[in-house]
């Protein structure tokens, strides 16, 4: 079911299918993403998100780019480059509380920096809702900071609605 990859990606950027082989990737990824919302010296504690819940079930597919100069000449060549990917998408599985219904869960959108504004994260999105219907899901979920305002307007955009807050008290 992991295997779906589109054409939804904008001109000049390929999506692949990742595996449990980028677990290092991912906590990069999913450590850049927090530092970005809160700077702290370690983010150490994200390799167990990763190693708890990263498996076939949950695909992760990368973002990288195709318009780098050779890349026309190596893929005809059949030749591999090392590719650095510029962003990612992790998905699983969650239940809703309300209604028992599984459907499918965003663990991770990211986009680096210097790629944003160019339709990526729309496209990965709308990648993980193609995911979703193919396996039969009736929603889509996710948790977003309430402070991360760029994701915010892209998920209203894309139709998300608020359905629960999530309240934390600090205990000194």
């Amino acid at each position: 079911m992991a295997m779906l990859v589109s054409n939804l990606m904008p001109v000049g950027y390929d999506l692949h299918l990742g595996s449990s082989l980028d677990r290092a990737r991912l906590v990069q990824f999913m450590q850049r993403t927090y530092q970005e919302m809160e700077a702290s010296d370690s983010y150490a504690h994200l390799a167990q998100t990763v190693d708890q819940y990263l498996s076939r079930e949950t695909p992760l597919w990368w973002v990288v780019l195709t318009s780098e100069p050779g890349a026309d000449t190596l893929s005809n060549l059949g030749l591999k480059r090392s590719q650095q990917p510029i962003a990612c998408l992790w998905l699983g599985t969650a239940i809703d509380q309300l209604h028992g219904d599984r459907h499918a869960h965003i663990f991770l959108l990211y986009v680096l920096p210097e790629h944003r504004r160019k339709g990526l994260g729309r496209a990965l999105m709308l990648e993980a809702e193609a995911w979703a219907t193919a396996r039969g899901d009736r929603q889509i979920g996710l948790q977003v900071f309430q402070s991360n305002h760029a994701a915010l307007s892209l998920y209203n955009t894309l139709g998300f609605q608020v359905q629960s807050v999530w309240m934390v008290k600090p205990l000194r």
